[in-house]
């Protein structure tokens, strides 16, 4: 996730049952009332509780270990970021996704890799969409490693006074800049404050390749390789534009090429 931090917020994407038990959060009697209806008429959402603040919404999510809660900011106390914030210390985390009136919270609120941030009045599309995402994350293999990982496939990039999602096979080239990452998406750009190490990490290995210290492609844009007869290789993409192999990875670039 991004905007900001870039922090990482596993929750448990496999072992999230069927129906999604939901928990709402927030001090509004009417806010939270209009939630349910929506969770009502969202097929396989099952309502576990409601809490009306920050303490009593800890308590719940510690007794109750729903998969998912819609988290309102603004509460008076102990406010929805903060809950996040206390939630990192839980083995076992549920995915949020924040509900509220205010959008200038957005940049932190996906600092602790909330799903998405939905502005109220929210309509039954909107929430059933962002539901619908974390049953995409859920949708892991049921065997062997790849059963334990979530593979991150979107991100929340900062554009100017906005947060613009960016869907992981949306991003052709990810190039490191200092302490920030520049993800080219087409034509634009947009950079994301995490180490390319971090999302080396959180990247499905199928679809992306690190090919030197401060790139990592998406594996379907490359178009073609280039040694130059001095030892050193070139990865071109689809794009016309070639970049250099660095050395530590060219096994990678071979294991590409079905060499070893």
């Amino acid at each position: 996730m991004a905007g900001g931090s870039g922090s990482s917020f596993e929750f448990r994407c496999n072992s999230m049952p069927n129906p999604i038990r939901t928990l709402i959060v927030d001090d509004e009697p009417l806010a939270i009332e209009r939630l349910q209806i929506l969770c009502a008429r969202i097929a396989g959402v099952s309502l576990v509780g409601t809490a009306t603040d920050g303490a009593s919404a800890l308590r719940m999510i510690k007794a109750l270990k729903p998969d998912l809660v819609l988290l309102d900011i603004q509460m008076a106390g102990m406010n929805g970021i903060a809950v996040a914030q206390a939630l990192a210390g839980l083995e076992l985390r549920p995915a949020l996704i924040f509900v509220t009136a205010y959008d200038h919270f957005a940049v932190a609120a996906f600092d602790v890799a909330a799903v998405d941030y939905l502005l109220k009045p929210v309509e039954t599309a909107r929430l059933e969409r962002a539901i619908g995402r974390i049953r995409m994350q859920a949708a892991a293999p049921e065997s062997g490693k790849a059963s334990e990982t979530c593979w991150t496939r979107e991100f929340w990039v900062p554009h100017r006074s906005e947060m613009i999602r960016v869907a992981a096979q949306d991003i052709d080239l990810i190039v490191a800049e200092r302490d920030y990452m520049r993800i080219h998406v087409g034509p634009r750009s947009f950079l994301l404050h995490e180490t390319i190490t971090e999302l080396e990490h959180r990247l499905d290995p199928a679809e992306f390749v690190r090919l030197h210290r401060s790139t990592l492609v998406r594996r379907d844009r490359v178009a073609g390789f280039k040694h130059n007869g001095a030892g050193a290789w070139q990865v071109q993409l689809r794009d016309g534009q070639w970049l250099r192999v660095g050395r530590t990875y060219l096994a990678n670039a071979r294991a590409m090429l079905g060499s070893s």
